[in-house]
């Protein structure tokens, strides 16, 4: 199963001062803004994004069809795809996409501990 590019994404309390700490750990701004009360940040092929006022939290994300610069690569698992075989092996999925559709979409499940994990696809497969 090709899950895609991992982040995490935080929910903070203070998104400037998130940035700030981020960025003494060698992160950049990568995507986002602070108008927008979020920012994906990189450190190499790492990613953090950071969410202000989102959700409550913090949210192991998976992003199919991207590699770790956020481009499209041509292989890959489509969201719909990973759903079925999830399904098959038992997972219970908080939310679902529509398994006819096509192109953006995405799922959501728990992990045993109760972590969330969002598996989001931006992309036409």
């Amino acid at each position: 199963m090709k899950l895609g590019a991992f982040s995490i994404s935080l929910s903070v309390k203070d998104l400037l001062k998130s940035r700030t700490f981020y960025e003494q750990l060698g992160f950049a701004v990568f995507a986002g803004s602070m108008e927008q009360n979020y920012l994906i940040m990189k450190n190499d092929q790492t990613l953090i994004g950071l969410f202000h006022e989102m959700f409550e939290k913090n949210i192991l994300t998976f992003n199919p069809g991207w590699d770790q610069e956020a481009q499209q690569v041509g292989d890959f698992d489509d969201v719909r795809k990973i759903q079925k075989s999830l399904k098959e092996s038992g997972i219970p999925l908080a939310q679902e996409a529509d398994p006819n559709g096509s192109g953006p979409a995405s799922i959501l499940l728990f992990d045993p501990d109760g972590n969330t994990i969002l598996i989001d696809q931006h992309v036409e497969s």
